[in-house]
């Protein structure tokens, strides 16, 4: 297969390998090296340059630190210091990007306001895994994915103060910021599983329709 696919954001690899066993020329891209085992399809680098090439889908997972609700108390400061407007900044890199097939997925967070609500909001919970981890994607000539396996939604934990956690959440905070970042962002395999089939499947839909095949 000759479609060329960018996974922005994405040092664990977890959507580009999927796609990869597809058989399409997927490369990750993020300034960390990869941990997802195959450096000979990243592009360690800064994404900018790469989006002024031509590619048939764009998949991005920019960081959402200065964006997602869960850091609302650190708003203010983030707003005067300019990091917020940084974040959002680069999230719009991927929603301007000259791309007729665009995904971009963030947590519940300002983008929702600063530009517009996402076109679905999904779990891992509804895709094979037990876990629970609202993710919300914006789209662009995609399609919504099709859940493909709803399972149980995973254990949630409750502290002292009556707050409530999923657990896997709640046992990251036992690690260096660092990590727990990290282990946050990653993908999980259900979702990566069916953005590659689902959404790839689009993208041969398009090129078999102007092929007229």
């Amino acid at each position: 297969m000759t479609e060329r696919i960018l996974i922005a954001c994405e040092e664990s690899q977890a959507v580009t390998k999927e796609l990869r066993q597809l058989g399409y020329k997927a490369y990750s891209c993020d300034v960390l090296p990869c941990s997802g085992g195959h450096p000979e399809w990243h592009l360690q680098q800064d994404v900018d340059p790469l989006l002024k090439e031509e590619w048939d889908m764009i998949i991005a997972f920019p960081p959402c630190t200065h964006l997602c609700v869960s850091g609302a108390r650190w708003f203010k400061e983030k707003y005067v210091d300019g990091r917020q407007q940084q974040g959002i900044d680069f999230f719009m890199l991927f929603a301007n990007a000259d791309c007729a097939k665009v995904a971009i997925e963030n947590p519940v967070g300002i983008m929702s306001t600063e530009w517009r609500k996402p076109d679905q909001i999904i779990q891992p919970w509804q895709f094979g895994d037990n876990y629970q981890k609202t993710t919300c994607l914006w789209l662009k000539g995609l399609p919504k994915l099709i859940p493909t396996d709803i399972v149980d939604r995973g254990e949630v934990v409750t502290f002292k103060s009556g707050k409530s956690m999923t657990k896997w959440y709640a046992d990251t905070l036992r690690l260096p910021p660092e990590e727990w970042s990290k282990i946050r962002s990653k993908t999980f395999p259900g979702i990566a599983k069916a953005m590659a089939d689902q959404w790839a499947d689009a993208v041969v839909d398009e090129q078999l329709t102007l092929f007229g095949a």
